[in-house]
C-alpha cells in the first residue's frame, strides 16, 4: 500500500459561486478546530464565475470527531451554497476491472496495484470473454464471465450490477472492455466508471483505427481516459497524452506505442480518482495538483 494510505486526513472537494471569504472561512474552520492543513489547491472559472477547491488536513488532533465532521461543516457549506464532498485519505476504495480480450491495460493495472501504486482493493474482474481468466487467477482475483449479445445485454448487465453491489464496488475501470454499457448501467455509477481509448476520435472512428491512422500517415498518436456517460466517448476527460510517430514506424509499431500510451494514461486517471483529485462540473473536470 502506498504511503499516502497511512495518513489519517480529511479531504474536502467543493464548488460554488465565486465570492469573497470562501478560503478564509474554510481555513478558519480548520484552524479553530486544531486542524493542520497539509494540502490546498483552488481554481476559479472566470467565465462561469465558479470557485473550485480541494483542501486536505490532518485529523490526528482535530477537535471534531470524524463521524461528526459532515454535520459540523454543513452550516458553512450552506452559507456559500457549496456542492461538496468530504472524503478520508485512509479509506481504501473497492475497484472492479472490466476487460474483453486485450490484456495490456489489465496487466498494467494489476502489476501497479501489486507494487503498491494504487490505494484500492480489487476483488473482481468482469469480462464478456473467458480468454483472460488465467490473468485474474494468477493475481488471486475472482474472474467472472458474462457473454454479451444484443438479446442478452440487459439481463447480463443486471447480473453484473448484482455482483458489483454484493462486492461493494465503488469504482469501475474499463480496461479495454469492448462493449457499450447501457444507459441503465451507467446511471447507477455516475462519475465512477473510467474508460480508456485511443485519441483518433472523431477522425478515425470505427474499426481498425490504427490501420486508418497508419494509412493516413499520422505523426502523433495518443490516448484519452474519461468518465463514462450516456453519450459514447463524450464523458468528462480525466487524462490525455500523446507520443510522436514517423514514417519509419510500421503498423505494428503504431499499435505497440498506442498500447503503451493507453496503459500510462489509464493508470494516471485511476490514480487521480483514487487520490480524490478530480472534481467534475458539467462535462469537464478540474484536476487538482
Amino acid at each position: 500500500m502506498c504511503a499516502h494510505s497511512l495518513s489519517n486526513n480529511a479531504i474536502l472537494l467543493l464548488s460554488c459561486r465565486d465570492r469573497k471569504g470562501i478560503v478564509a472561512e474554510i481555513s478558519q474552520f480548520i484552524y479553530a478546530n486544531n486542524g493542520n492543513i497539509v494540502h490546498a489547491d483552488q481554481h476559479t472559472d472566470p467565465d462561469q464565475k465558479v470557485f473550485f477547491m480541494r483542501i486536505e488536513w490532518e485529523l490526528a488532533d482535530f477537535r471534531i470527531p470524524r463521524n461528526e465532521l459532515t454535520n459540523e461543516f454543513a452550516p458553512l457549506a450552506e452559507k456559500f451554497e457549496m456542492n461538496w464532498e468530504l472524503r478520508f485519505s485512509d479509506h481504501i476504495p473497492r475497484m472492479a476491472i472490466f476487460v474483453s480480450r486485450h490484456d495490456h491495460c489489465l496487466y498494467d493495472l494489476l502489476i501497479r496495484h501489486r507494487a503498491g501504486e494504487f490505494q484500492a482493493k480489487i476483488p473482481l474482474i468482469i469480462s464478456n470473454h473467458p480468454d483472460l481468466r488465467s490473468v485474474g487467477e494468477s493475481f488471486g482475483i475472482k474472474y467472472l464471465v458474462y457473454p454479451i449479445t444484443p438479446d442478452t445485454k440487459l439481463a447480463q448487465e443486471a447480473k453484473e450490477i448484482e455482483q458489483l453491489q454484493s462486492h461493494q464496488i465503488e469504482l469501475i475501470v474499463l480496461a479495454r472492455y469492448m462493449q457499450i454499457l447501457s444507459k441503465e448501467f451507467v446511471s447507477r455509477f455516475p462519475n465512477r466508471i473510467i474508460n480508456i481509448h485511443h485519441s483518433f476520435l472523431p477522425a478515425f472512428a470505427g474499426g481498425r483505427p490504427y490501420r486508418q491512422a497508419y494509412e493516413r500517415g499520422v505523426k502523433i498518436i495518443g490516448a484519452t481516459s474519461h468518465y463514462v456517460t450516456e453519450k459514447l466517448d463524450e464523458g468528462p476527460i480525466i487524462e490525455q497524452d500523446v507520443i510522436r510517430v514517423s514514417h519509419r514506424d510500421s503498423l505494428e509499431d503504431l499499435i505497440r506505442k498506442g498500447r503503451d500510451i493507453e496503459k500510462i494514461v489509464l493508470a494516471r486517471a485511476v490514480r487521480l480518482h483514487l487520490e480524490n483529485r478530480i472534481l467534475v462540473y458539467g462535462n469537464k473536470t478540474v484536476i487538482f495538483d
